[in-house]
């Protein structure tokens, strides 16, 4: 995972564990409080982190870290996506079969409502049967 590749690129495991932190989109402030440092230390891991991954910002550190944190976010979707479709499925086996209403079907022939005000050819009923 992203720990893992950021280790060796030769990051400590703090500073993995910071770099990774801020790449999800925490500020200094809350990876230090989950991490249960100082926002001063976080910068010092950040300064120490932008030298040995040779990037110059914050900015550039997420975008190093982007392709790396695609492998879990992808395994999040297609298992999101696998319940998805196993709770279609169950609602589908659930649904019940209905005829509409207004149709009826006698002796293999179906009548529908209206269907026999054919008058002449022209059955427009807007015009009052005219």
């Amino acid at each position: 995972m992203l720990r893992d590749v950021l280790i060796q690129k030769g990051l400590s495991n703090r500073e993995a564990e910071v770099a990774e932190l801020v790449s999800k989109g925490l500020s200094n402030k809350e990876v230090a409080n989950q991490l249960f440092v100082t926002e001063k230390t976080v910068k010092f891991h950040l300064t120490n982190i932008y030298k040995k991954m040779n990037v110059k910002s914050r900015a550039q550190l997420i975008v190093w870290c982007l392709p790396h944190l695609g492998f879990v976010e992808s395994e999040v979707r297609a298992e999101n996506n696998n319940q998805s479709a196993a709770a279609a499925t169950a609602f589908n086996n659930n649904a019940t079969q209905t005829i509409p209403a207004g149709s009826a079907t006698v002796a293999g022939t179906t009548t529908l409502p209206g269907s026999g005000l054919n008058r002449g050819g022209n059955s427009d009923i807007g015009m009052g049967g005219i």
